[in-house]
């Protein structure tokens, strides 16, 4: 009996080192160039060779941005991949499996290795598999074939010739199987994706922190906060950016603190571990009163925790992060789109307020890419620093909570700073009940100054709502589709600046019978910001805390049952 499906969900699976990120990269490229919606998302162990890493792509005729849940299908190109993910496949799931390697009923064999092996090497199995899938989706065979010869032109001519001819092999064996088997995919060509750009979480930062104007990147390496760090060396030099791997995160917030007090503008990228040594760094932030902005990438911890998984579990850290009292803006964006536009945002604060601006993003945002429309890019970038003019004080306490910022040799003035608590010139002073205290009655209006201009959130779904769902971060996508099915007495609130709230916000939670708030921790982090806030109580939450995103159809079945 045939099958028709209008949309299409692939797992593919093996051992590290086995090509399944070359596979993910031909594939989305193809459906991209062949005008269909195209997500890609992927799982990885800690790990160089071995154990099992998996990628999930996921085509639609409309905008896809986030992780189904269900798989159409399914090529483990191991057994070991098989036995991990069998229990994600549902009873209509294809399994495209090769029957020397996988001994099972469910499998459709495919005799991947000894087609990769005609062509010249088994290590070509996973560019069979993507010819195969090319052919099921109904994409085109010619842009599959110009698409693996550039994925391997720099391998050489012989090299590019076998990959080539082993996707032809695929392509072949998958028009065969969706004839024997009657499966029929349309998915029809959208005109928009054309002009669309392809980009994963980890560069929609590093575009958003050139259009900041980003004048210096500083960086432990950390997964998963790499990536971005890697994507802006990549441009570093085409965009005039500074770029330093540093001896440890220590290092690294001090010298970023640096180039903002010379009039730089600079960003460092990190994880919850590397975050924690910046600390004291981020404190000195707070009493010289320069801006900064970290990206913080969270993974599962506490310790070395997963490395390679995802979990918004640093939230509260980076609220509470550094000794005494000073202001901070937080944010985590959702989408690629805000991805790009909260960085940039991100520097303004930071640089207008003069404060730490954070940046909270996780491995599954950083790691999954789509189609999405060319970003915006600003015709001036406003840098709030002024001349310093004779007898310049850097912390005027005449001009208001906010006192201009200058930079050395922007003027005739002195520019000084001190990590000791200062008088308005900077210098170093004791006065208890004078100065010193007048110097933190104004940090501590800056506090107020902050959040009275923090972001509201953005509401999906019925404007008369009974039902709210909260989320914040990267769990957008899945509830935003998920909220969709939920009824019309439903809405979603998605944050996408975390800390600290707006005093508004209240209105919109008055309005529910019911709040629910979704997060990717154990702690209900965000619930607890929310409560504290504004002083009310939210008692039902939504957790996952296994190193895992949620999907669209186990969101949408938990919040059904929480309506």
């Amino acid at each position: 009996m045939g099958r028709t499906l209008h949309e299409l969900s692939i797992l593919l699976a093996g051992e590290a080192g086995a090509g399944i990120n070359s596979t993910e990269s031909v594939l989305t490229a193809v459906f991209k160039k062949d005008r269909r919606h195209v997500f890609a998302t992927k799982e990885y162990m800690s790990r160089v060779r071995g154990g099992t890493n998996s990628t999930t792509i996921r085509a639609a005729s409309t905008r896809v941005t986030a992780l189904s849940g269900t798989v159409d299908i399914f090529i483990p190109l191991d057994a070991d991949a098989f036995a991990r993910y069998k229990k994600n496949l549902q009873e209509a799931t294809l399994v495209l499996a090769d029957p020397g390697v996988i001994d099972s009923k469910q499998i459709h064999p495919v005799a991947f290795n000894d087609i990769a092996e005609s062509c010249g090497s088994a290590q070509y199995a996973g560019v069979v598999a993507a010819g195969t899938i090319a052919a099921i989706a109904g994409l085109d065979r010619n842009i599959l074939a110009d698409q693996v010869r550039r994925q391997f032109e720099k391998t050489g001519a012989e090299v590019v010739a076998a990959n080539i001819k082993a996707a032809e092999a695929g392509f072949e064996t998958g028009c065969k199987i969706a004839a024997d088997l009657g499966l029929r995919v349309i998915i029809e060509p959208s005109d928009e994706v054309a002009e669309d750009i392809v980009v994963s979480g980890a560069e929609a930062v590093a575009l958003g922190a050139i259009a900041a104007g980003c004048d210096a990147v500083f960086a432990y390496p950390m997964s998963p906060s790499t990536s971005t760090f890697t994507a802006l060396a990549g441009w570093a030099q085409q965009c005039g950016i500074a770029l330093e791997q540093v001896e440890d995160e220590i290092g690294v917030i001090n010298m970023a603190l640096g180039a903002w007090y010379a009039g730089a503008r600079a960003m460092v990228t990190t994880s919850g571990g590397g975050f924690a040594l910046m600390t004291e760094g981020l404190s000195l932030a707070g009493i010289t009163e320069t801006p900064a902005v970290i990206l913080l990438a969270q993974r599962p911890g506490p310790g070395t925790g997963l490395p390679t998984r995802t979990e918004q579990g640093n939230l509260l850290m980076a609220i509470h992060a550094g000794h005494g009292d000073f202001a901070r803006a937080i944010f985590a964006p959702g989408t690629l789109e805000q991805g790009y536009e909260i960085t940039r945002r991100a520097f303004d604060t930071a640089d207008r307020f003069q404060i730490p601006a954070i940046i909270l993003a996780d491995q599954y945002f950083v790691d999954t890419y789509y189609t999405t429309p060319a970003f915006a890019v600003p015709e001036r970038v406003a840098r709030h620093i002024v001349e310093a003019p004779e007898g310049y004080k850097r912390f005027a306490l005449a001009d208001g909570i906010l006192s201009p910022r200058s930079v050395p040799g922007f003027g005739p003035g002195r520019v000084c700073v001190d990590s000791d608590e200062h008088d308005e010139s900077g210098r170093i002073t004791e006065d208890l009940d004078g100065i010193s205290l007048r110097m933190k009655l104004r940090r501590a209006s800056k506090i107020k100054l902050v959040k009275d201009s923090a972001m509201m959130p953005d509401l999906y779904g019925a404007e008369d709502y009974e039902t709210l769902f909260i989320c914040w971060g990267s769990v957008l996508p899945a509830a935003r589709e998920a909220v969709a099915r939920c009824g019309k007495t439903s809405a979603l609130a998605h944050f996408t600046q975390v800390f600290p709230v707006n005093p508004q916000v209240q209105h919109l939670i008055e309005r529910a019978r019911r709040v629910v708030v979704i997060e990717n921790n154990q702690s209900a982090q965000f619930r607890q910001v929310l409560e504290t806030a504004l002083r009310i109580r939210l008692d039902h939450t939504i957790l996952k805390f296994n190193g895992l995103q949620f999907s669209v159809a186990e969101l949408s079945a938990l919040m059904k049952e929480a309506v």
